[in-house]
């Protein structure tokens, strides 16, 4: 088994994939600095799988590793999750996005490069991408971020090329659509305080936690709602595990998209909310609506399907129930460490 290095690992997706991989056998080194994420989950794997499967180390990726690298001098591979990743919040504070973001990308792989780790995937998102020109949204489509956090993820990309092409890195970047769920059996979830993902929130709001509010500016598709892919969690870092195999195997360097292939609009998955839980919701607008919004956007996952045979098994539905499953246990996420 391998020992696996997680950047972002207290939080959403991070720790799912923690979870995940450390029920495959593996090792996890679980980097963060807990600026949004939490140790909660961590100290409930190291509890469940051991500390020494799952180890510990708060760190800033602005900061120097070598530390880390050196004491953990067997980490075979990376997978890099930690950003900052609110579109909204992103139109408001740039500056945090950029330098957060991007330096914190540079320093990880610089440090790949010097302690000779040969392959990472990276967590980035469809938000490079901007206005989508068509549907469904391929690997070939133009690039236009029309927010900070996409264009600072969209750096971070362009970074690891060039550290592929020139010192030989080998990596997996993963363009994803909007997630959802939480572990299937309910043990790992969501804690964004506040939550920006729609299924979460509606789910939240449908078990009375906060009340629900739509924030969308109104733009042209039927019911006036933006068109989203939704994927859940853990089919999403299934992809990622995948993908490290493929590297592991002598595959490529590839960008790929991960979805579901089909879109679902707010006011949709609203109603799916209310017939998973049979309760009705409130559609009250909110005050203040998002900014940086567009109209759809809906993931090609051919080349997943192709390149690393995944595909997604989880319907909303599913994703729903895990994560009724997770909001009974913890209504409000984990609580602050």
């Amino acid at each position: 088994m391998k020992k696996i290095l997680i950047t972002g690992a207290g939080g959403y997706i991070g720790s799912v994939a923690t979870y995940q991989l450390l029920q495959l056998g593996h090792t996890v080194v679980a980097l963060d600095n807990f600026s949004t994420g939490y140790k909660k989950p961590i100290t409930v794997l190291q509890e469940k799988f051991g500390a020494e499967k799952c180890i510990l180390e708060e760190a800033d990726l602005q900061n120097d590793l070598s530390e880390i690298f050196k004491k953990h001098n067997d980490i075979d591979s990376v997978l890099h999750y930690a950003a900052s990743c609110l579109v909204d919040e992103s139109m408001k504070n740039p500056g945090k996005y950029f330098e957060n973001n991007i330096w914190g990308t540079l320093n990880l792989v610089e440090s790949l490069i010097k302690y000779k780790i040969p392959r990472m995937v990276f967590s980035s998102t469809c938000a490079v991408y901007g206005e989508a020109q068509h549907v469904p949204v391929d690997e070939k489509h133009p690039t236009n971020p029309k927010s900070p956090y996409g264009e600072s993820k969209l750096m971070a990309e362009n970074i690891i090329k060039w550290f592929g092409e020139l010192k030989g890195l080998r990596y997996a970047i993963l363009r994803y659509f909007n997630v959802c769920g939480a572990s299937d059996d309910g043990l790992i979830g969501d804690s964004k305080k506040p939550s920006v993902l729609l299924v979460q929130n509606t789910v939240r709001g449908a078990l009375g936690i906060e009340p629900f509010f739509l924030t969308y500016p109104e733009v042209e598709t039927p019911d006036h709602s933006p068109i989203r892919d939704y994927i859940n969690v853990v089919d999403l870092n299934e992809a990622h595990i995948k993908a490290l195999e493929y590297l592991e195997k002598g595959g490529v360097s590839e960008v790929i998209n991960l979805g579901t292939g089909a879109g679902d609009s707010v006011l949709e998955i609203v109603d799916k909310v209310e017939k998973a839980t049979g309760k009705k919701i409130e559609r009250k607008k909110a005050t203040e609506l998002r900014q940086g919004e567009y109209a759809k956007m809906i993931a090609s996952i051919e080349k997943a399907s192709k390149v690393l045979s995944w595909k997604p098994e989880r319907t909303i539905q599913q994703s729903v129930e895990a994560l009724i499953k997770w909001y009974s246990v913890h209504p409000q996420g984990w609580e602050s460490d």
